[in-house]
């Protein structure tokens, strides 16, 4: 099984309406700057205290800046017995780069 999606992958998926929870893990200054409509803000330092907040039913997509973080968040998430994660590959930046040109780049 992958535990990352392509953000055109997700861009597609989206567009077909599927149900996809995008769990944003960065801080709040970079969430206020540049994001994906419809995300849900999680900073990765509260995640742990966080999860109650989340449905192990749900397919989640973590989203960063560039793909680090988000990776850890899909790690520890499937540690703690999400089955359904994905990490977006490159982040909000791939984002920007190649689906959606009007979201800020930093």
């Amino acid at each position: 099984m992958s535990y990352s999606i392509r953000v055109q992958e997700l861009k597609e998926r989206l567009d077909k309406g599927d149900d996809l929870f995008i769990l944003d893990v960065r801080e709040e200054w970079e969430y206020s700057m540049a994001k994906i409509e419809g995300s849900t803000l999680i900073s990765l330092g509260e995640l742990a205290v966080s999860l109650d907040k989340l449905d192990k039913e749900a397919e989640i997509v973590c989203l960063c800046h560039h793909g680090m973080r988000s990776a850890d968040a899909t790690g520890f998430l499937l540690q703690s017995g999400f089955p359904n994660v994905k990490n977006i590959e490159g982040g909000i930046n791939a984002w920007s780069a190649l689906v959606d040109p009007s979201v800020p780049r930093y």
